[in-house]
């Protein structure tokens, strides 16, 4: 199994970003696999959708965010070897060409390690602020990872569709990775599931300990992933998956490592990334908490 950690970003461990690179380096030493970055460009006071596109509300542990490109910065720089995610970045905010920079030289720096991983999100708020239509964000989402593979292959690039336009322009830029970062997204619904099938190279699923594990779940989203892969002519097997679990306040390392052994047994995943930003508060703390996780998943 690989077990990759959230980096200090949201909550009380945004305060703790100066150590990020310490953070980053530690976790390297420690066994981890990977580090990884969520998407928080404003959490909304009166949200009219909440968390997770459920009833009205916010967490308030995602009112502090720290930025996720330049967190995975520093962290290539602090490291040689672990994976460089984000699950998931808000990818429609972005204008194309600026988030394939950043992302650009991000993979650059860390030598190609890098996996972005998107979603579509589901603040209206968020899309407002960006001047983005929260309608038509499905749509954004397949034209820009469209345009994302134009500037990251050609160069000259240039791309045009309905809602992005890029015009031709020099991009000898490219990423380490050729001959382009895979594609990861987010997804829960059957037509999401049907976007990764058709264009993704990995899928972000979540579980919440204790509160949200839903192995079955999984089985089930994943089988249909595969039959939906298989109708548009790909090898399921091309698509991985990186699990993301978050931690219940109050839980134990314990609980949380015995629940990654018991999901990884059912479901055959053998990559997950690991938050405590709901239960723990220092980034000291966060990472005394992923040593404990690497030892106690080791010893399974």
């Amino acid at each position: 199994m690989k077990i990759g950690f959230a980096l200090p970003q949201f909550h009380r461990q945004a305060y703790g970003i100066a150590r990020t690179a310490a953070f980053a380096s530690a976790i390297e030493e420690a066994g981890g696999a990977s580090l990884w970055v969520g998407d928080r460009n404003l959490a909304a006071v009166h949200p009219v959708v909440g968390y997770g596109g459920q009833g009205n509300t916010i967490p308030e542990e995602l009112n502090p965010a720290a930025d996720p490109f330049v967190l995975l910065g520093v962290a290539a720089s602090a490291t040689s070897r672990v994976l460089l995610g984000s699950h998931v970045l808000v990818a429609p905010l972005y204008p194309p060409v600026q988030l394939a920079r950043s992302l650009t030289t991000i993979d650059l720096i860390s030598g190609g390690r890098l996996l972005p991983g998107f979603g579509v999100g589901w603040s209206p708020e968020e899309y407002r602020a960006a001047g983005v239509d929260f309608r038509r964000r499905g749509a954004r989402m397949d034209e820009l990872l469209d345009a994302l593979h134009a500037i990251w292959t050609t160069d000259p690039a240039q791309y045009e569709g309905d809602q992005l336009s890029v015009p031709e322009h020099h991009s000898p830029l490219k990423p380490a990775r050729q001959p382009r970062p895979p594609f990861y997204l987010g997804a829960l619904s059957e037509r999401a599931l049907r976007r990764v099938a058709r264009r993704g190279d990995g899928w972000l699923p979540l579980a919440v300990v204790p509160s949200y594990v839903d192995v079955d779940g999984l089985v089930a989203q994943r089988s249909l992933l595969d039959e939906l892969a298989r109708q548009n002519g790909r090898d399921p097997r091309a698509i991985d998956t990186v699990l993301r679990v978050n931690i219940d306040a109050g839980t134990s390392t314990e609980k949380v490592a015995d629940t990654v052994k018991e999901v990884h047994s059912r479901t055959g995943i053998d990559h997950f990334v690991v938050d405590s930003m709901y239960d723990v508060d220092t980034v000291e703390g966060s990472l005394e908490h992923a040593r404990r996780i690497l030892e106690l998943v080791g010893k399974g």
